[in-house]
């Protein structure tokens, strides 16, 4: 208890203590490159030099302070451009009216030390008085600066305590947006964020899906690469490589480029500051690489420290946004006149004393500046730095109550906070139209214009706007190109390809290449009945049941239909036959109805034959309905048809077989066979056997009947039109019936074929129905295994075959009996009697 009292009281008389210490300044003050008393201050920290020589550290002596050399211009006419606006400000009667606006500007020398430096001189103020107090008061009310992304982050990081506000004219990562680590930072600049996914926009746009990526290696860089990285990915684009170096890492530089070198693409996005894209320039150069489509950012695609005599052998034909160009009225001619009389604190003409010569040795690589202004109208941040300072005098306006005739109140203390907040309400209209106000990032709307590095006839580089991106319009909107007049890497007129793969055509797919980016596939033919009618297609879409894929697999065309037609030479050749087998049945028939009346007719039952004859003829026109399309009614009919006739084919040869029986029989003692089956009882006995059948085919018919099937299954690329069974059963029993049929009546005469006779006809019938039944059971195995159109063939084949071989076995033996043997036609012959 007695130590933490102890404590207490050391602390107290410490803080005691505190309050009465006098403000001093440790070492030598650093007094600002430019600078003017005002009412109210803005500071700024400007690259005015871009070298920065240390001085010797060998603790012998007192360092000296830093030395800058090699003049920025960029970086001075902001200086300019800041000066220039706060002298029309301060003229102004209606903007910060009776207040005075002063400035105090730094140079850093494009260093970190010397930016630190500058920048606690400014937070600092001027050197304090004796005996004055630290009244904890800042003496700037808005920091203008730094030009680059990682020199922002580093400053506001310092003055981030004192919540200072940081207003940059050109400082573009996306890590400022962040308000909760950089709630005073502000920007009169858009974020990388809109220029990184414009890039990937515009890559996609003229259709490079494979590039490579450069970036430098700081916040500035690895933001904005990021952010087109993954943009890029979201838009199809493949990057190659994506490397990075800063501007002292000779090394990396170098491996830098050999990636560049070894690499395939021919477009590279160089997401680098002017600094880092210097150094890749000058080793490009070295090594003698060209042919590269450059694609720019707005931190060196304008910057005229780029333009050497040999850039354009490496850079000619780049393309790349730029901060919007601006001309401001009036800047041009102050830079000329009004800046080196009132602004500069030396000049050539003051005098040629050893004093004036000491005072302004440090502003001669400034003065030779003094008529130059060539460069004015490519200064495209001028504008922006004038935006800032109007965007910290009207929010100041605000704190001061200013009113138009009334003036400001100009004894009020002002905190660095208040102007924060007072920034993030601004909303006015510079004099060129422009319109200024900070989103909830602290960055303004993002407007570029796209440029092309083009060169004119005279042989000077030009940056020619070839079109324009504008967050601020509708999506559809944004991007607007002039592709007409935009010159390609190497003076070409014609858009360079950059692409790992070629597109596939329509007809095939893209097919990955494993272990390498989507952009990098095989074109692979779409497999059979598969299409793809895009370019670049992923898949291949399946052609419905009907369709087929034609040669070129970009089409869905409508598969062959197939069935046995009578124009083809297959269907001819069995319509020939078939007519054939009908002819030669007819001239039998009338052959022998022509010899009725001889023995060997007679003796055959000519009834029977002459139903026979008809039955077969019946059997040849049959098989002409299994040729042609397919209907519902020639589906039914083939093969009720078939079936029937063939019933009444076998029918008749069963009923010769069983005359012939019965004729042998009856010769026997005391029998009387004949009177059995007699005619009329040969007659109900075909019509009973036909009969049955004709009841099977109706059965079938009404329950299941045979239909036209479209069969996809046989053949991909055909349709197979045929005749679906309906019911298998049926058919299976008009099959059976006939084969029963021609069973019986093979084992009968079979049974008779040794019967004593001159001419025995039961040889034959055995002959014919074994040829019948030898088709038919060879039929079945050929049928099944037979396809589409060839399983009719077979059917029509099997029905002219069994046909013939009825025909010829029972009637060409009498034929031969008749036309060539005509003295063995009588009774005694026939009846074996001689």
């Amino acid at each position: 208890m007695f130590l933490f009292l102890y404590k207490l009281l050391i602390f107290y008389y410490l803080n005691v203590k505190a309050e009465k210490t006098f403000c001093q300044m440790m070492g030598d003050p650093k007094y600002p490159l430019l600078s003017k008393d005002g009412d109210i201050t803005i500071g700024a920290l400007l690259a005015i030099h871009s070298k920065l020589t240390l001085s010797s550290f060998d603790f012998t002596q007192k360092p000296q302070l830093l030395s800058c050399s090699s003049v920025n211009l960029q970086d001075f006419r902001m200086v300019q451009m800041m000066i220039f606006a706060i002298d029309e400000i301060n003229r102004n009667k209606m903007l910060l009216p009776n207040v005075s606006v002063g400035y105090r500007i730094y140079d850093t020398c494009g260093s970190r030390l010397s930016s630190m430096s500058a920048t606690m001189a400014l937070m600092n103020g001027p050197e304090f008085a004796a005996g004055e107090r630290c009244n904890g008061q800042s003496s700037i009310h808005a920091i203008i600066g730094e030009p680059q992304s990682s020199a922002t982050v580093i400053l506001s990081r310092t003055t981030g305590s004192f919540n200072i506000p940081i207003i940059s004219h050109s400082a573009t990562c996306e890590c400022l947006s962040n308000r909760k680590y950089y709630p005073s930072v502000f920007r009169t600049i858009a974020s990388d964020y809109h220029q990184s996914r414009a890039l990937a926009y515009m890559v996609k746009y003229f259709g490079w899906t494979w590039v490579g990526a450069v970036n430098s290696d700081n916040d500035y860089g690895n933001y904005g690469m990021a952010i087109f990285l993954n943009t890029a990915l979201e838009e199809g684009i493949c990057v190659e490589y994506s490397v990075k170096f800063q501007r002292t890492e000779t090394e990396k530089l170098k491996i830098v480029v050999d990636t560049i070198k070894k690499g395939t693409t021919k477009v590279i996005v160089a997401f680098l500051t002017s600094f880092e894209m210097n150094n890749l320039l000058d080793e490009l150069s070295i090594q003698n690489i060209t042919g590269l489509q450059v694609i720019g950012v707005e931190a060196w695609i304008t910057a005229s420290s780029m333009i050497t005599p040999n850039s354009f052998r490496v850079l000619g034909g780049s393309l790349g946004f730029a901060v919007k160009q601006i001309n401001i009225e009036g800047f041009a001619d102050y830079v000329l006149n009004a800046f080196w009389d009132t602004a500069f604190p030396c000049s050539q003409t003051e005098g040629n004393s050893t004093q004036a010569e000491l005072s302004c040795r440090k502003y001669q690589d400034l003065l030779v500046m003094k008529n130059y202004n060539e460069d004015v109208p490519e200064q495209r941040y001028s504008s922006n730095v004038y935006k800032a300072v109007y965007a910290v005098a009207h929010s100041l306006h605000s704190l001061l109550k200013c009113k138009e005739h009334g003036g400001c109140e100009k004894n009020l203390t002002i905190q660095p906070q208040q102007v924060v907040e007072a920034l993030k309400n601004v909303n006015f209209t510079v004099k060129f139209g422009d319109r200024v106000w900070f989103d909830s990032t602290g960055a303004t709307i993002a407007q570029y214009e796209l440029v092309n590095w083009q060169q004119d006839s005279d042989g000077a580089i030009k940056f020619t706007p070839v079109g324009y991106y504008d967050a601020s319009l509708p999506p559809d909107q944004r991007f607007v190109l002039n592709t007409d007049n935009i010159i390609w890497v190497g003076g070409q007129l014609e858009k360079p390809r950059s692409v790992c793969s070629e597109s596939c055509p329509p007809g095939t797919r893209k097919a990955t290449q494993k272990g390498r980016p989507v952009c990098c596939y095989d074109c692979i033919p779409c497999a059979e009945g598969e299409i793809s009618i895009e370019t670049d297609s992923n898949n291949c879409k399946q052609c419905p049941g009907e369709y087929w894929s034609n040669a070129e697999k970009n089409k869905c065309v409508l598969k062959v239909i197939e069935f046995l037609s009578f124009t083809e030479l297959m269907g001819i050749v069995l319509v020939f036959f078939s007519l054939f087998g009908v002819g030669l049945t007819a001239m039998v028939s009338i052959l022998f109805y022509s010899k009725k009346d001889t023995p060997i007719v007679k003796a055959n039952n000519s009834e029977l034959s002459f139903l026979l004859l008809f039955s077969l003829t019946l059997c040849f026109l049959c098989s002409l309905t299994f040729i042609g399309r397919p209907t519902e009614w020639s589906c039914m009919l083939r093969h009720t048809a078939f079936g029937i006739t063939f019933v009444l084919c076998i029918s008749c040869v069963l009923g010769k077989t069983i005359v012939v029986l019965m004729a042998f029989k009856a010769k026997l003692p005391g029998s009387n066979a004949m009177k059995w089956f007699g005619p009329s009882q040969q007659r109900l006995s075909v019509l009973a056997f036909t009969l049955i059948q004709v009841f099977i085919c109706v059965l079938w018919l009404t329950i299941s009947p045979p239909f036209p099937y479209k069969n996809m299954k046989y053949y991909k690329d055909k349709v197979i039109l045929e005749c679906s069974l309906g019911s298998t059963i049926g058919f299976s029993a008009v099959l059976g019936y006939i084969g029963l049929l021609a069973v019986l009546c093979f084992i009968l005469a079979f049974l008779a074929r040794t019967l004593p006779d001159n001419f025995n006809e039961a040889k034959f019938i055995t002959f014919s129905m074994l040829i019948f039944c030898a088709v038919w059971t060879t039929f079945i195995p050929a049928y099944i295994s037979s396809p589409g159109k060839f399983i009719v063939a077979v059917e029509i084949f099997a029905i002219l075959a069994s046909s013939f071989g009825l025909l010829l076995c029972i009637f060409a033996p009498k034929l031969y009996i008749i036309l060539l043997k005509p003295e063995e036609n009588t009774k005694k012959h026939v009846m074996g009697k001689i």
